[in-house]
């Protein structure tokens, strides 16, 4: 995913009174932070990340200074900002490998919930479901009754194993009772390839990355697995629509920070995050990159990544997927 980094100017103006957090009379934050990113540059949670640093700084008038940390599946990173001071001075964007890696990694270096205080649910996007437009189907029902006349013989590519279009491709096969295989692929890239290609029959990725290639006919684009259609694709229905019951997948993008962090630094950071998505300019941008803005209290986020978790662990458990 790109996040266009067109609307800095516009959230120039949002700024808000720093919050003591110690008997000092100066306010936090009173020094740049520090937005860890355990991604690599230029992916699309680190571009959010460095799309957010811009807003954060606009309006704490404080820069925030993105530092990547890749590695591991993000466990690197991760791990970092879970062994950094606690002062405010350092916090964390994640996605939903957070969520997958307490159940898929055997031994996290850091508790995923523990060592963590959450700041905000920033913004969710969902995943579209395409095939190649060889393959005869024109519907997830259509899809269902073709894999149940070929059991084993159609496939799905990934990005890889643990990949959160891996958890899509399983969730779905659970769901439908469907036997598809899995091929993964070394990244995105290779993903669409093969499926473009005709190598593999279907993919579970991004909307952005597919519906270009859907309106250039190289794909099918069947379903979202969003909870509700979106925006720049509204002809396209959700799984649920298509009828398969309770299938809902997105990717997620929140902020942690280290636990015993203080509620006061917390409060401001999740004040001045939550004022930038309610900027018009801000939805509208995002919506036109099929990511919806939230913006959660820390208890909401806290009972989100509780819930994926789980879901991410159900799926573990049901299938015995491995981190390999």
């Amino acid at each position: 995913m790109t996040v266009r980094h067109g609307i800095a100017s516009s959230l120039a103006l949002l700024a808000m009174t720093g919050v003591p957090i110690t008997g000092h009379s100066q306010a936090y934050p009173g020094k740049p932070v520090r937005l860890i990113s355990p991604f690599a540059a230029g992916g699309g949670a680190d571009t959010i990340a460095r799309f957010f640093a811009q807003r954060l700084s606009a309006s704490l008038q404080q820069q925030i200074v993105v530092d990547n940390r890749p590695g591991a599946g993000s466990v690197i990173g991760t791990e970092a900002a879970a062994k950094a001071p606690p002062d405010g001075y350092t916090i964390l964007i994640v996605n939903d490998t957070h969520a997958i890696n307490a159940s898929l990694v055997r031994k996290l270096p850091y508790d995923p919930v523990g060592d963590f205080a959450p700041i905000t649910l920033i913004a969710v996007t969902p995943f579209m479901l395409s095939v190649h437009p060889s393959l005869p189907v024109k519907s997830v029902r259509d899809l269902v009754k073709l894999a149940k006349s070929r059991p084993g013989q159609l496939n799905y590519a990934s990005a890889g194993n643990g990949s959160v279009a891996h958890f899509g491709g399983e969730l779905l096969k659970l769901s439908t009772g469907i036997a598809i295989v899995h091929v993964p692929y070394r990244g995105v890239t290779g993903t669409v390839a093969a499926v473009t290609s005709g190598e593999a029959h279907m993919m579970i990725t991004s909307p952005l990355t597919a519906l270009s290639l859907v309106r250039a006919g190289k794909l099918r684009a069947l379903a979202v697995t969003g909870t509700n259609r979106m925006q720049i694709a509204p002809e396209v229905p959700t799984m649920q629509e298509s009828g398969v019951k309770d299938y809902e997948l997105t990717s997620s993008y929140g902020l942690l920070a280290p636990r015993k962090t203080p509620e006061a630094a917390i409060a401001t950071l999740n004040q001045s995050m939550v004022r930038a998505l309610k900027a018009d300019d801000v939805r509208a941008r995002l919506r036109d990159e099929a990511v919806e803005a939230v913006g959660s209290t820390p208890e909401e986020f806290q009972k989100y990544l509780a819930e994926q978790t789980a879901k991410y662990a159900k799926i573990v458990r049901a299938t015995g997927m491995k981190n390999e």
